[in-house]
């Protein structure tokens, strides 16, 4: 299975804020959705950055309810890893294993196409085990 194969079953909505937003603005948004990180955009390329629950109460710990008046920019991750359609399933998740991260956007072709999360990968990948259960379980049965 690939990020392709990923995004075809869950979508390939991405939530986005711009940079110049507050993180009051990116707070409301993530608990609106329902969803762990922003992709941050509004400067150069598909994306700018990525804002993740994480980064907003690390920014909590520092600056305490003053971070809500920051804008998104002092508090996004810049360095951002991302992946294409032809990600393999186990490739993602060794990335996301490796660099301790829990969303990656996906980019195809110089456009920003999805996000997957580690919420994402982990239920395809119960999915599929479920489906090769059940294959198995079939295959001794009919013997």
């Amino acid at each position: 299975m690939n990020v392709a194969s990923l995004l075809a079953t869950k979508g390939r909505d991405v939530a986005t804020i711009n940079q110049e937003r507050s993180v009051h603005d990116a707070v409301a948004m993530l608990k609106e959705r329902g969803i762990g990180a922003l992709v941050v955009v509004g400067g150069t390329g598909p994306l700018t950055g990525i804002l993740s629950e994480r980064d907003i109460v690390r920014a909590f710990a520092r600056e305490g309810a003053a971070a809500l008046d920051l804008r998104v920019a002092a508090l996004m991750s810049t360095a951002v890893t991302t992946c294409q359609e032809s990600t393999t399933m186990n490739e993602l998740m060794a990335t996301m294993t490796d660099k301790r991260i829990r969303h990656v956007p996906v980019v195809q072709g110089g456009l920003l196409v999805g996000l997957v999360s580690i919420g994402d990968v982990v239920k395809a990948r119960v999915t599929e085990l479920e489906h090769e259960k059940r294959e198995l379980l079939e295959y001794v049965s009919a013997r």
